[in-house]
């Protein structure tokens, strides 16, 4: 259980926002993010749109198939959840 589903329990959408922030520096896909988390591919896939909406993830493509995903670092809102994450991280290990 990562940080922000002990705070606000787990749901498929903090699943893959929390995935995300420990991996942010990582490119992925539906189906990695799928495998890394536990969740089914539809679900990731049905998540990953807000976060798009929001800015929270940057998409790409690889062909004309094949999505790509990124948490976008250059979003103050990112910034903001990666620092919450971060200081959350290190009040609940002390």
């Amino acid at each position: 259980m990562n940080e922000l589903e002990k705070i606000f329990g787990r749901n498929a959408q903090l699943v893959v926002l929390g995935y995300l922030i420990r991996n942010r520096s990582t490119t992925t896909y539906l189906s990695g993010i799928a495998e890394e988390t536990g969740l089914s591919h539809s679900s990731v896939a049905r998540v990953i749109e807000p976060l798009l909406e929001m800015n929270i993830v940057k998409e790409g493509k690889v062909g004309k198939q094949i999505r790509t995903f990124t948490l976008n670092e250059d979003s103050e809102i990112t910034r903001l959840l990666i620092r919450f994450y971060e200081d959350l991280s290190k009040v609940l290990t002390e």
